[in-house]
């Protein structure tokens, strides 16, 4: 149902570096980029992520209640991942840990502010 997300940006640049490492290691890579925007992931058929620069020119701004869900098939790539994007410059919104009904999640913020988690369920 969801084709792809965008996260405002305004250092397209530093979110590149962040985002190329970090989508990484789920497999996904850049799929168009132009100078306003980049979309990573697997396939245009399956949900992307993307980080534009506001169309309107206003800057970018991290959406109060807004967060992206990263899927992964382990425990083991959940503390991964939540470990990686803090050593890239993310911050820490909740450790990885089982948040009940077998949902295991770790949440954290990329360096614009964003808030993002990557869980895995069973």
């Amino acid at each position: 149902m969801i084709g792809y997300v965008t996260l405002g940006s305004n250092d397209l640049a530093a979110a590149a570096r962040f985002y190329d490492a970090l989508l990484g290691e789920l497999g996904a890579t850049r799929l168009m980029e132009t100078e306003r925007y980049i979309f990573w992931g697997v396939s245009m058929q399956q949900p992307s992520l993307c980080v534009i620069k506001p169309f309107d020119g206003a800057p970018a701004s991290v959406g109060n209640g807004s967060m992206v869900a990263l899927v992964t098939d382990g425990r083991d790539k959940v503390d991964r991942l939540h470990a990686k994007a803090l050593a890239l410059g993310g911050s820490d919104e909740g450790a990885p840990g089982d948040r009940g009904g077998g949902f295991y999640a770790g949440y954290f913020r990329d360096p614009e502010g964003h808030k993002l988690n990557v869980f895995c369920t069973g």
